[in-house]
């Protein structure tokens, strides 16, 4: 054995050093990975470095030997039913050599948990190409929350995604309609937020900005259209990213979303409606991974579409996806 220079590629971009580390050498526990680090046998670029350093195409990854060193894990496709790799197809709604981007049905959880036997997660293998890599979840949306879920192909292309969702550079539309007519038509919504419990049973409410607990959360608002003050349809940008958020921020202004199972109380349930959330993620504009931006919309579910015919509310049409600079 010996010490191997390895290089990282492309795809590897903004990977952290533990996750590089866990690919190509999926054997190698994180004790030993730190260990190695602190003692200087990893190095990048010659340099000592941490577990958690974010490594960049090009640079030199300073390998020593490595006991019983394995051939990075073969990433296998999982068994799925037809019927689910026809289903998840069917929400493509666009797609290139980097991105996926999937139109997702009310009521589908994105992952899996206590109670769940069907979500996206187990049915991405149905969206993959041969021998390339499982399709990577990059962001999340609630169960009962419709709309555009956002995928990598590959897990470089994923770091990328996710380092855009952090620094705030994809802008995200949602739409729903909620009980009442807010005050202003317009505005901003600063209303800090925290968490009360764990796992499913838990939630999130308006919180002090004194307290403890509390995170800042902030989203914009809009009302696009209003049905004699008693119902309204809003177009909502989250500017932060907190779990619930747009939900419990409209619940907050007074008004919340139609359907609502778990904010808003007997208000977001009046009779003659489906009792099902008005959420939808309408549009995505982002960075796109080979460059340029990526802007997306997707068409709303069967029970919105039902509501705004009974309102009303007109949304028009869909706008296809739109890819402004960059190649590849």
């Amino acid at each position: 054995m010996s010490v191997v220079n390895r290089t990282v590629s492309e795809d590897e971009a903004g990977i952290r050093l533990d996750r590089y580390f866990r690919r190509h050498y999926p054997h190698l526990t994180q004790g030993a990975l730190q260990k190695l680090c602190r003692t200087g046998q990893i190095r990048v670029e010659g340099k000592r470095v941490e577990a958690s350093t974010r490594l960049e195409p090009g640079q030199t990854v300073r390998v020593p030997p490595i006991p019983m060193a394995a051939k990075p894990a073969r990433d296998v496709p999982r068994p799925l039913d037809e019927k689910l790799a026809r289903e998840i197809r069917k929400m493509v709604v666009y797609q290139d050599k980097h991105v996926i981007v999937l139109n997702k049905p009310a009521g589908l959880a994105v992952q899996g948990g206590p109670g769940i036997t069907k979500h996206v997660d187990m049915m991405l293998d149905g969206l993959r190409e041969e021998d390339d890599p499982r399709p990577r979840l990059v962001h999340r949306i609630d169960k009962d929350t419709s709309g555009l879920l956002l995928l990598a192909r590959t897990p470089g292309v994923a770091a990328k995604l996710a380092a855009s969702f952090r620094g705030r550079d994809v802008k995200k539309i949602y739409w729903a309609v909620v009980v009442g007519r807010p005050d202003p038509l317009s505005g901003e919504i600063d209303q800090p937020l925290a968490r009360l419990g764990a796992g499913p049973g838990s939630i999130t409410v308006a919180a002090d900005r004194k307290d403890a607990d509390a995170q800042s959360a902030r989203s914009v608002y809009e009302v696009l259209d209003s049905a004699a003050r008693k119902f309204s349809w809003l177009e909502l940008s989250p500017l932060t990213g907190r779990t619930h958020q747009l939900r419990v921020h409209c619940e907050s202004l007074g008004t919340p979303i139609l359907g609502d199972p778990k904010y808003g109380g007997a208000a977001a349930h009046p009779s003659g409606f489906t009792d099902r959330l008005h959420l939808h993620a309408r549009m995505l504009d982002m960075p796109h991974p080979a460059g340029g931006r990526l802007t997306v919309s997707a068409e709303l579910p069967p029970h919105m579409r039902e509501t705004f015919r009974t309102l009303g509310f007109v949304p028009g049409t869909t706008p296809p996806p739109s890819r402004r600079g960059g190649q590849g």
